[in-house]
């Protein structure tokens, strides 16, 4: 039974990483999960070789926690997949209602963070400015382009899977930024194997490395780190504000054209039937963090 829950986290963040603007981190931080997926990933290095050919595979699969990290993986693969065609299909046809929801989901996430800093100093306030600035920065930076080749998606996959375990940062959005975003999901959506098999030894890579930079730096400045992160958190609330004027477009890869560079604005507030319908889907966003809070602490306790 724990293992289907591991399972359903890891589809929540597979959907969550498909969409520009949503961190997969969040969802594994708001699921409570986020401590052990970074531990557990941490955990994958030389020493387990040596376990492997001294102690056996079983010891070897448990020092890992490796049932834990196949059976998320396989819940991100299954998303990724099978709904992200579905995520995409109600971006285009419930745009607001669905990022009405994440920016509540967001913006609870980003308490629900911020209640994990022991004392506030001013440390931390200055990393949570700090924080907000540079997802604001990254949610309005303008997108580049750049070649899709072998190279450069082997760079992407180990910045972007940087991001997509950074609460706040989205790793499709750093890849819509390097311009690759279209490619990769291209690849994904055509099974193109050597396009995803370079993609995921980059971000095998990156991983590695930086699950370990990560893990440390929580376990020796936790207040500072939390409070960084809250920062992405609040910044990044700007990428996901429902309301967006488009001032660019650009082909994706079926040759249809969708939003290539978006700017922030108010709603029109004499459409007072969106305006509703978003607040609703922004409550229920924050509401379901809410749950996931009392839930956990049931558990916990």
């Amino acid at each position: 039974m724990k293992y289907l829950g591991v399972y359903v986290k890891g589809m929540a963040m597979g959907c969550a990483d498909v969409i520009p603007g949503v961190s997969g981190g969040t969802i594994a931080f708001i699921t409570g999960i986020y401590t052990e997926l970074l531990e557990s990933i941490k955990s994958v290095n030389l020493n387990t070789v040596k376990t492997l050919f001294t102690q056996g595979p079983k010891a070897a699969w448990q020092s890992i926690n490796g049932t834990f990290l196949i059976t998320l993986l396989a819940g991100i693969l299954t998303a990724i997949l099978s709904l992200a065609k579905v995520i995409h299909y109600l971006l285009d046809t419930q745009a607001i209602l669905v990022w009405s929801f994440f920016f509540g989901l967001i913006l609870a996430s980003s308490i629900h963070m911020a209640k994990q800093i022991t004392q506030w100093k001013i440390t931390t306030n200055l990393a949570l400015i700090i924080g907000i600035l540079i997802a604001a920065f990254i949610s309005l930076a303008s997108p580049t382009s750049i070649e899709a080749s072998y190279i450069n998606i082997f760079i992407a996959g180990s910045i972007a899977i940087c991001a997509m375990i950074l609460p706040g940062i989205s790793g499709s959005f750093i890849l819509l930024l390097m311009g690759l975003y279209g490619p990769v999901l291209a690849a994904i959506k055509g099974f193109q194997l050597d396009i995803m098999t370079v993609f995921a030894a980059g971000a095998v890579i990156g991983l590695m490395l930086f699950s370990r930079v990560l893990s440390w730096l929580l376990a020796h400045y936790k207040d500072l780190m939390f409070s960084l992160l809250t920062g992405f958190m609040l910044g990044a609330l700007l990428k996901v504000w429902p309301w967006k004027e488009i001032i660019s477009v650009r082909l994706n890869s079926k040759g249809v054209e969708v939003p290539f560079q978006e700017m922030v604005r108010l709603p029109q507030w004499a459409n007072n039937d969106q305006i509703e319908a978003a607040l609703v889907a922004a409550i229920v966003g924050f509401a379901c963090v809410l749950l996931l809070e009392k839930v956990s602490n049931r558990l916990e306790n």
